[in-house]
């Protein structure tokens, strides 16, 4: 049954073969067309086209998204009736600024969001701004300091609160006002903590009317201090930044309130140990609790309590999560509008992310998803309270689709139609979703649909292919079986490929978790860097292994206290597969990443030495022991703990396993993995005098190399490969 079961879905993924050289064209790219995704001779963009700024206005069905350049204009559409209004363009708006500030002008429309169906709000300079629709003019709504950092925009009450010198300020119709003066040496203030796991992306949270305001406190007075080097100066000069290690001490977080009318903060009551993780913090609808998801350091154990916003008590604990090897709770609740005392909540307890409804006592109502899939969207509830909309891998991991179930459990929906990514962009109402997809043959296709009927009403964009110019190589996306697991992989042939040859292969890798290489996506998840090296005669193969996303608990988690091992037996069966085809020349392999990727790389170059003439490793993880502790720890546990699975997977003590050609690329101002790591690396082949490592470095760059210095980064891994393969 099992193996029916693994034909059948062999069979489905087989469907999923693009074939991106259909429309083939007769250009071959250069590097900097790869690269920057610019047509050299049209100075056109190579992404798919879209729809910039789409939105949903707060009321009702108009929706509206800008266009640019010559005729820059707003173009807003009612979903109802097709009106269409196009009214307000660049030239417009540049008439109207000239009242606020004369030597303002816009070539584009700006960044902008809708305050109501008339107003939208955008930034100019230090001032937020509101522009009518109907009367065609600005009104200014509140200005921030001039050097303002970490802006978070409140929009009932209109107020800023945001960072200057360290410290947390507020500006309000009455002013700006300085609320926290123990910034700095060590204290950040209302920005991420934790080294933004669990899903925190900032710092500031308003309460739903505007009346108070929750903000990180993180002390890292006592976290290591590591020196980033600046050779732009002479002599050169040091920044220093607190990076909390493997093991070792980690900064301590609190959660303060500001209320507004009392001029007061208090701090909740999280308890200790101090160097726990406040995550996923959500306030109640009114305003009276603040929910938090709390962490241990071990990463196996996670509360939701509940607070009380005002004095900081702990009110309840409302539900407790342990898993054997780790809980990651990313995502806040979801308070069900008109019913306060409801929220949805996400969590991966059953071994896949779904969705749960619970009361606000921890009751379980029930549970809304349920299999072996995942949901990983939540994109909304309806104003009635009565439907939720989310994405997920419930067709295939290789794909998302927008589905809908109503909170009683019933009339579980598909809204999206066509096969590959697709994702949702629901009305306040729950009445229409904007669908973009994009998928091995389609490069975006933006749809509206009807979630009441599920028919698609109107097509806003069907983007023609960007590349058609170009001769692609054919992409392929296919599964292996591999000690029981399904492995997804993706292979990119050479244009005009004859079977009878045999091709030189170039392995791309990343390998660990929080990400998914292979998918029914444009150029099924691969980039133009690729496409340029199958057009130099090469193929290119991707594979994700053990411990990537999108699986399920127990497929990403199986790498835990292992970190490298049975991704390294993945990537090996990837290998074996290639070997066994006709064309592949298995004594020419190249192998490259960054990152995770980066770790990867060196460990299939030394720890199944032999099977790749050449390698180039960007970033690399080279000593676990020094990476960061909220990722690490999470995956590996302490060193303390795990010191064998610490051992096995420092690479310096494969360092003399290097038989062939090795380039380690690390940026100066890495800091994320650390520079020392490679320089370590580097120390221990100079000391194994029969290790020939190559090394290159991008001074100035952080964890990846950006901008225009990214061409120069990816020549000189092309060059390597092609003169050492």
């Amino acid at each position: 049954m099992f193996y029916s079961k693994i034909k059948t879905i062999y069979l489905l993924l087989v469907a999923l073969t693009c074939q991106l050289a259909m429309a083939q064209g007769t250009r071959m790219f250069t590097m900097e067309e790869a690269v920057m995704m610019v047509d050299k001779n049209t100075k056109q963009s190579l992404r798919a086209k879209s729809l910039s700024q789409l939105q949903w206005l707060p009321g009702g069905a108009k929706y509206s998204y800008t266009i640019n350049g010559v005729g820059a204009r707003l173009v807003i559409t009612d979903a109802e009736t097709g009106r269409v209004d196009s009214t307000i363009t660049a030239a417009i708006m540049n008439d109207a600024i000239k009242n606020i500030d004369p030597k303002a002008s816009f070539k584009n429309l700006p960044m902008m969001q809708w305050i109501d169906n008339d107003n939208f709000k955008i930034k100019q300079g230090n001032q937020y701004l509101s522009f009518s629709v109907s009367s065609q003019s600005f009104k200014p709504i509140i200005s921030v300091s001039e050097n303002a950092e970490y802006e978070e925009y409140e929009p009932i009450k209109n107020n800023v609160a945001f960072i200057l010198n360290n410290n947390i300020y507020i500006a309000t119709a009455n002013g700006i006002k300085q609320i926290t003066f123990d910034g700095g040496k060590g204290i950040v203030y209302g920005q991420t903590v934790h080294r933004n796991e669990f899903g925190i992306n900032k710092g500031f949270f308003w309460s739903p009317n505007g009346n108070k305001l929750a903000f990180y406190r993180m002390d890292e007075s006592m976290v290591t201090d590591y020196s980033i080097y600046d050779n732009s100066t002479i002599p050169a000069t040091t920044k220093t930044i607190k990076y909390p290690t493997a093991g070792a001490k980690s900064h301590e977080v609190k959660v303060g309130v500001y209320d507004l009318y009392t001029d007061k903060i208090i701090y909740l009551e999280t308890g200790e140990p101090k160097d726990q993780y406040l995550t996923n913090i959500t306030w109640s609808p009114d305003e009276i609790s603040i929910y938090i998801a709390i962490v241990n350091r071990g990463q196996n154990q996670m509360f939701l309590n509940r607070y009380n916003a005002t004095q900081g008590f702990m009110e309840l604990m409302l539900l407790e999560e342990r898993d054997d090897k780790y809980v990651e709770p990313q995502h806040p609740l979801l308070f069900i509008p008109n019913e306060p005392d409801r929220f949805i909540w996400q969590s991966e307890k059953d071994g896949f992310n779904h969705l749960y409804l619970y009361s606000s006592d921890g009751r379980m109502v029930r549970q809304l998803t349920k299999g072996k899939w995942m949901v990983t969207n939540l994109l909304g509830i309806d104003d009635k309270g009565e439907t939720v909309f989310f994405e997920s891998t419930k067709e295939s991991p290789l794909e998302r689709h927008v589905y809908s179930v109503e909170t009683s459990g019933d009339n579980f929906k598909k809204l999206s139609i066509e096969q590959g990514t697709n994702a949702g962009f629901m009305n306040k109402q729950g009445t229409y979703l904007l669908n973009s997809l994009n998928s091995t043959t389609v490069a975006r296709k933006i749809t509206l649909i009807n979630t009441k009927n599920d028919n698609v009403t109107k097509t806003l964009l069907d983007a023609p292919n960007p590349i058609a110019d170009f001769k692609l190589g054919e992409t392929t996306i296919f599964p292996i079986i591999s000690n029981g697991n399904i492995l997804h992989c993706r292979m990119i042939t050479p244009p005009d490929f004859d079977k009878t040859k045999k091709y030189p292969v170039v392995v791309y890798v990343y390998g660990g978790p929080h990400a998914q290489m292979v998918t029914n996506s444009w150029l099924g998840g691969s980039n133009l860097w690729m496409q340029l090296m199958a057009q130099q005669g090469y193929i290119i193969f991707t594979l994700d292994n053990r411990g990537s996303s999108y699986r399920g608990h127990e497929f990403e988690s199986a790498t835990h206290r292992q970190l490298g091992t049975l991704e390294l037996e993945d990537q090996l069966a990837g290998v074996t597969y290639l070997k066994n085809l006709s064309y592949v020349n298995a004594d020419r392999m190249a192998v490259h990443g960054w990152s995770f990727g980066g770790f990867m790389t060196t460990s299939m170059m030394t720890r199944m030495p032999g099977i790749f003439q050449v390698g180039v490793a960007g970033g690399p993880v080279i000593d676990w022991k020094l990476y960061e502790i909220m990722y690490t720890e999470r995956y590996m546990d302490t060193p303390e703990e795990n010191p064998e699975g610490y051992a096995k997977a420092n690479l310096i003590k494969y360092v003399d396993n290097l038989e062939s050609k090795l380039l380690m690329i690390h940026g100066c101002d890495d800091d994320v993995v650390l520079w020392q790591h490679s320089l370590l690396y580097c120390k221990a082949a100079v000391d194994n005098v029969n290790t020939n490592l190559d090394y290159f470095v991008y001074p100035g760059h952080k964890h990846n190399v950006s901008g225009k210095d990214r061409v120069h980064l990816m020549q000189k891994i092309t060059d390597y490969i092609m003169e050492n393969l």
